[in-house]
């Protein structure tokens, strides 16, 4: 039976795990592309402590080394997520996995 949580790839970059706007979005039930705009319309909301764009060096690293992500080597930008961004990434995404997850933090 398949899961209905995607795998995430969780990792350590700039000394704080981080989430990839990719795997976010398919946690969240959401593409990519309107992930990364609502973040964009939001930046006020989104500080370095919970988001950060990462440097073309850290993308090529972290596409050598983890072998799942050799085409991320091709992105011209990859945004990335600490837990309290992806957080607050659900505050501004419609999909109802992301609904879900403010529902279930609250409530924890």
């Amino acid at each position: 039976m398949k899961s209905l949580i995607p795998k995430l790839r969780i990792l350590t970059v700039r000394d704080q795990r981080v989430l990839l706007d990719v795997d976010l979005a398919r946690l969240y039930g959401v593409e990519t592309r309107p992930l990364n705009q609502a973040v964009k319309r939001n930046l006020d909301r989104f500080p370095t402590e919970f988001s950060f764009t990462l440097a073309r060096d850290e993308i090529l690293s972290i596409s050598q080394t983890v072998t799942s992500l050799q085409n991320l080597r091709f992105f011209k930008s990859v945004r990335v997520f600490t837990e309290h961004g992806a957080l607050q990434a659900a505050n501004f995404l419609n999909g109802p996995r992301a609904q879900m997850s403010l529902y279930v933090t609250s409530h924890e």
